[in-house]
């Protein structure tokens, strides 16, 4: 493994870092590789190239542009906008299928130059245009062009916040006001976490309290988001004793840090805290790289025998990396060598390099209906909760994300067996307490079947559970959530292993939130109930902590 907190800065390394300033941390290498390996096979493709041919002089009429949610809106079906879409989606079909089923291309090679293709595309669609989108046309005859007007003057306001590296305007949603409010303590604190406790509302709890490991590539309170979307609380209020780790933002003084250091001074250094102030076991939970990190802990303590925990939920997380669906077109070797320059030079991968792949994999929702938005229809996406959360971004160390990338994402250590800990290697097939496994259906981080793959490494009881919505809305899932729905299914040790296509076929939907089911579950789990006691911890200051300000 190449260690990027020794590794020490060249020519190249500088190059590579003002580069990457230009291209969002993307190497332009590895496009490079992939479109020629794609271009030389379609050169060397007569019959290829006459497929292509015969499409590119096929009638387009048949195309049915109101599939595309971009072309929605009724007046797309009308003169002359209808043709601007279906000329526009003739176009989009012909390059994918150029892109695709190209034989002898690398197959990773094929997904880079379909995805690229896609995303340029993307940028001369009709809707982005103002001449060409009716919505537009329509806002600025009722407005009398003052829509066009106000919008001008938005994108002269995000110019020159950019230009002059202004913050963005605040929000009207602050940290400890309206979000991460849940009452709570700080009842540890390192150099790396904030170990954070809910003061309990019932008058008995489970012996077994639930201690929550985020992700530490965003804020912790994305699970305490405001009082009505609050997993934190709604635990809480279920007569569970509640922890959660809050991830100090690095900065260069915390480039060495590594995973075995997020392993000790994060989850073990709050497990040991918890253990000290009286519970003998607890429910352990991981959301999405919290939950990579807590398998890494789970299979660490089986090893050595440890049986800490009572049971391990995981949430929206990956275990295996080997279909990680297009999040896994930015990560190759030529990526992660390019990325270990731009980190070795600050210390750190800054929030917006990170920000940056996760936008284009949902170009459309996260780039262009924005732009849309504010700058041809004058209008500002509403302030609310999450877009708040959204935009309190953290860093990564630098050692600890070249780590991440190379072993777990690159390589696949940990479904191999190959992940060490304490200079030991770990296997998931060791861990024996029961797993609450989520998933989300249209997930862009975690793929619902890459996490469906936990099933296949594990050699105790799993209770999959797939919602619907996104990696973070699905898992914001409270009870009275209009349109929720989730399936549940059950493996016990033993088991015969059931493809994803055909779980999904034989699990239907049930009406409501995975929140009640998970609460059942975890109860079957706990001991019965008893009185509360008094805390007779410590505070080190109230929740939402310091840490989460950084």
């Amino acid at each position: 493994m190449k260690d990027t907190g020794e590794k020490i800065p060249g020519l190249d390394t500088y190059w590579h870092a003002a580069l990457g300033q230009f291209t969002h941390g993307l190497s332009p290498s590895a496009l490079a590789t992939a479109y020629t390996d794609w271009a030389l096979h379609l050169l060397g493709s007569p019959q290829k190239q006459a497929e292509l041919a015969r499409l590119a002089m096929s009638n387009a009429v048949g195309l049915e542009d109101r599939q595309d949610k971009r072309f929605a809106d009724p007046a797309w079906s009308q003169f002359p906008f209808k043709g601007y879409a279906q000329s526009f989606l003739a176009v989009q079909t012909w390059w994918d299928a150029a892109t695709k089923d190209l034989a002898g291309v690398e197959p990773r090679h094929t997904q880079i130059v379909n995805f690229a293709a896609r995303q340029w595309l993307d940028l001369f669609s009709p809707a982005n245009f103002a001449m060409t989108n009716p919505k537009v046309i329509r806002k600025a005859q009722e407005t009398g062009g003052q829509s066009l007007v106000q919008g001008a003057r938005y994108w002269i306001e995000d110019f020159n916040r950019v230009l002059t590296k202004q913050p963005r305007k605040p929000s009207g949603f602050a940290v400890g006001k309206q979000l991460a409010t849940t009452p709570g303590d700080v009842v540890m604190r390192n150099r790396l976490v904030e170990l954070i406790r809910y003061r309990p509302t019932t008058e008995k709890l489970y012996p077994e309290p639930i201690l929550i490991v985020p992700a530490w590539i965003m804020k912790y309170y994305i699970l305490d988001l405001t009082a009505q979307r609050s997993l934190v609380a709604y635990l809480r209020d279920q007569g569970f004793e509640v922890f959660i780790l809050s991830w100090v933002n690095p900065g260069a003084e915390d480039a060495e840090l590594s995973i075995q250091d997020y392993v000790d001074l994060g989850v073990r250094a709050a497990i040991a805290r918890i253990r000290e102030m009286g519970h003998e076991r607890l429910h352990a939970a991981g959301y999405c790289l919290g939950g990579t990190l807590l398998a890494i802990v789970a299979a660490a303590l089986a090893r050595d025998a440890d049986d800490s925990l009572a049971s391990i939920s995981l949430l929206a997380a990956q275990v295996d990396f080997s279909e990680p669906g297009e999040l896994g077109l930015f990560i190759n070797e030529s990526q992660v060598a390019f990325l270990e320059d731009i980190m070795s030079t600050r210390g750190y991968l800054r929030a917006d390099q990170m920000a940056g792949a996760f936008q284009l994999l949902r170009s459309n929702d996260l780039i262009w209906s924005r732009v849309i938005r504010h700058y041809l229809l004058g209008e500002r996406t509403p302030d609310n909760p999450l877009l708040a959360w959204n935009a309190d971004t953290t860093r990564m160390p630098a050692r600890m994300h070249a780590q991440y990338l190379r072993q777990l994402f690159l390589e696949n250590d940990l479904a191999k067996g190959r992940f060490k800990v304490d200079g030991r290697a770990v296997a998931l097939s060791d861990v024996r307490q029961d797993i609450y496994c989520v998933a989300t259906e249209t997930d862009h981080v975690s793929p619902w079947i890459s996490v469906y793959r936990l099933s296949l490494l594990t050699d105790t009881d799993v209770t999959f559970v797939l919602t619907n919505g996104g990696h973070n809305g699905g898992i914001l899932s409270e009870p009275g959530h209009s349109g929720r729905h989730y399936r549940f299914g059950h493996k016990t040790e033993g088991d015969k292993h059931e493809a994803a296509a055909r779980w999904i076929d034989n699990h239907p939907p049930s009406d409501g939130s995975w929140w009640e089911h998970w609460v059942h579950w975890l109860s079957h789990r706990s001991s019965p109930m008893v009185r509360t006691k008094c805390d007779p911890s410590v505070s080190l200051g109230a929740a939402p902590g310091g840490y989460v300000f950084g």
